[in-house]
């Protein structure tokens, strides 16, 4: 018995390191397809939030709402009061909503805005029931295409549709840009995008990491690759699917775009951000020293200063104004 003990005894640390693996790959994979700090807003907030929008104020016009259903999904839009030259589609982050992202609305005053949420979680969420999984840009940059047709099909030709995004809203503006472009029927009229994850094998490494490194990070690449192939198989969807570089690979994508680059950033990683951006024929890019999501606090009005820049270039008739808050991620 003794002999026993000192045989497994080396075996111990061997045990305890798989244990941790197998325990951190099931959070991080439950991670990715269930944002655990997500939890919908009530609708009474929600219509509270959205009748301070249409009501305007502080140089932003407002405009009048409107939802419509669109291939299972809830579309909203919210009109200006004179007509615009464009329109800007608000695609939200990770764990986050339609309403959640609204008040970047008040960056574009003289644009009509859109939204809406991927996969229709937030409904799902509030009726109790289980919610679709988050598949890390793949469902969600389709539901994006199917969108823009849409706004298409109403009328709007697709060099007069604008696209902004933010952390996943980025990595998911990036992929439908490029099935948009693929076929071959133009450029939009903008993207906007700051700290877009590279993948979620990328992410989901990332998550290990946290925002400094330690010893036991060694064992962050396998973690990370675990958890995405674990992430996809619970989501029902090919993980390489949600690498940017991979999926943009031999495009130059001819809808122009501004950057935000976040050089400190941990879980959208500068480098690859440049190779997207090097991908653009026009592009502009802002770097800042913070991580994503931290880009407008850092610049101020600089920030919203891009942004309206960018958008009188490609909108010329759009109407300048102050900005508003930033998008919440």
């Amino acid at each position: 018995m003794r002999a026993r003990r000192w045989v497994l005894l080396p075996a111990l640390p061997l045990l305890a390191v798989g244990g941790f693996v197998a325990w951190k790959t099931r959070a991080v994979a439950r991670e990715l397809v269930d944002p655990p700090f997500y939890r919908p807003q009530p609708l009474a907030r929600v219509e509270a939030t959205y009748r301070d929008l249409a009501a305007g104020g502080h140089g932003d016009p407002g405009g009048v709402w409107s939802s419509e259903e669109v291939a299972g999904l809830q579309l909203w839009r919210l009109r200006r009061r004179e007509p615009a030259p464009g329109v800007v589609l608000l695609l939200h982050g990770f764990g986050d909503d339609r309403w959640g992202t609204s008040p970047a609305l008040k960056w574009f005053p003289g644009l009509d805005a859109a939204i809406f949420t991927y996969r229709r979680r937030d409904d799902a969420l509030r009726a109790g029931g289980p919610a679709p999984a988050v598949t890390f840009g793949v469902a969600e940059s389709r539901d994006v295409v199917r969108i823009v047709h849409h706004l298409e099909a109403t009328g709007i030709p697709r060099r007069k549709i604008l696209l902004l995004g933010r952390s996943l809203g980025a990595s998911v503006g990036l992929l439908a840009l490029a099935d948009l472009e693929r076929e071959g029927r133009g450029p939009l009229a903008g993207l906007i995008w700051e700290g877009a994850p590279a993948s979620s094998r990328s992410f989901a490494e990332r998550l290990v990491r946290g925002p400094a490194d330690r010893w036991w990070h060694i064992l962050a690449p396998s973690i990370g690759a675990l958890a995405s192939r674990t992430a996809g198989r619970l989501g029902g969807y090919d993980p390489s699917e949600t690498d940017l570089l991979g999926r943009t690979a031999g495009l130059r994508f001819a809808t122009p775009s501004l950057c935000f680059l976040a050089t400190q950033d941990r879980l959208a990683p500068p480098e690859v951000q440049r190779a997207l951006a090097a991908r653009f024929t026009a592009i502009r890019v802002v770097e800042v020293p913070t991580w994503h999501l931290h880009c407008a606090e850092v610049l101020g009005s600089a920030y919203t200063g891009a942004i309206q820049q960018s958008v009188e270039t490609w909108f010329p008739h759009a109407t300048r104004g102050p900005g508003g808050p930033p998008a919440a991620r």
